[in-house]
């Protein structure tokens, strides 16, 4: 990978291609690809190889996606959002930056932005408590979904790691709140991930819908997986 100056040294020692990440719709051609449609407020396990490419996409635009990951080979490790701000000096994704482990190993490279280019790392996944505060018992949510799609594998977990909230919209105020505004992601908006091992993912469409965070609707993600672009 060709990577953008500030990244040189972290790309130099990650193992990714080499090709130079990028944002915007450059045409790219993705080849032997398996595609999955994960339907409104529900999530999918899906399990990549290292060096294949994930391109998750928002296709009626303003639904977040929440991207967990976790190693497949040795002790669990698992996508740790804190690791990944400490370790970039970043608050928010960018293209040619990794997210992390909880162990500070490389699990992803952001390879290409094709979305309005806002992402969260500071909020856990949606729960049940969050909803039953807000009125709403028994409501779909993002750790359930993600419960139940890491179930599917043979999976449990006492826990639940916070997520990569792909097109989700929320900037720190200037006074220091956190507010979760209408996403931005136009119909179509997607990002490409390109894994450093072997992982298990799990990609849940956001079951937020009394909040402007996913448009005042709920909608279907899609996620393709290849071996190259």
């Amino acid at each position: 990978m060709e990577a953008l100056p500030q990244d040189q040294h972290r790309a130099e020692h990650s193992g990714t291609p080499d090709r130079r990440a990028g944002s915007g719709d450059e045409g790219e051609s993705m080849s032997e690809s398996r595609s999955f449609i994960i339907p409104p407020q529900s999530g999918r396990a899906f399990r990549v190889r290292q060096g294949e490419f994930i391109r998750i996409t928002d296709v009626k635009g303003k639904q977040v996606a929440d991207l967990f990951a976790f190693s497949t080979e040795g002790a669990l490790d698992w996508l740790s959002t804190s690791q990944t701000r400490d370790l970039n000096e970043r608050m928010f994704p960018e293209i040619g930056g990794l997210f992390y482990s909880d162990k500070a190993q490389a699990m992803l490279t952001f390879w290409k932005d094709g979305s309005a280019g806002r992402h969260d790392m500071l909020f856990p996944a949606c729960d049940a408590l969050l909803y039953a505060r807000a009125g709403l018992p028994g409501h779909p949510n993002c750790r359930d979904n993600l419960m139940i799609a890491l179930k599917s594998e043979g999976i449990t977990i006492p826990f639940a790691p916070d997520p990569v909230d792909f097109f989700q919209n929320s900037p720190p105020q200037p006074d220091g709140r956190l507010d979760v505004l209408e996403s931005s992601n136009p119909p179509g908006g997607y990002v490409v991930l390109w894994a450093h091992m072997d992982l298990l993912l799990v990609v849940t469409a956001c079951s937020v819908d009394f909040h402007p965070t996913n448009g005042g609707v709920c909608t279907e993600i899609a996620v393709e997986i290849v071996r190259s672009i």
